[in-house]
């Protein structure tokens, strides 16, 4: 495995993507949609948004609930099954298909910006 993708300008990056540490605030099934996902409401400080978030693998809604995230917030919203998902919770795979959601390593302000 290497790293395909061209080189972009940081700077660009930065203006275009913002990124913002938010808490799990609650967590419900989401029968619903074709994947298996979690609707998740996410706490940024200053508004709190709600995220479909292909979770179910490797947390239970317990195990997510109070957690911190990393979630993209300038995507615009998504409609899931009648679902409007206002941002994207980040996470990478565990090497066996599964999802693990990226966090802090320690508590961070809600709301604090990723750079």
């Amino acid at each position: 495995m290497g790293i395909e993708e061209a080189d972009i300008d940081p700077e660009r990056f930065l203006e275009d993507v913002e990124m913002r540490i938010g808490t799990v605030r609650s967590v419900a099934e989401f029968p619903e949609a074709r994947k298996d996902v979690y609707k998740l409401e996410v706490d940024f400080g200053s508004e709190v948004r709600q995220s479909a978030a292909g979770l179910t693998d490797n947390y239970t809604t317990a195990e997510l609930e109070g957690q911190q995230v990393v979630a993209v917030v300038n995507l615009g919203a998504v409609t899931i099954a009648g679902f409007e998902s206002q941002c994207l919770v980040v996470g990478v795979d565990d090497g066996d298909g599964d999802v693990v959601h990226l966090q802090p390593e320690r508590e961070v302000p809600d709301g604090t910006r990723v750079y």
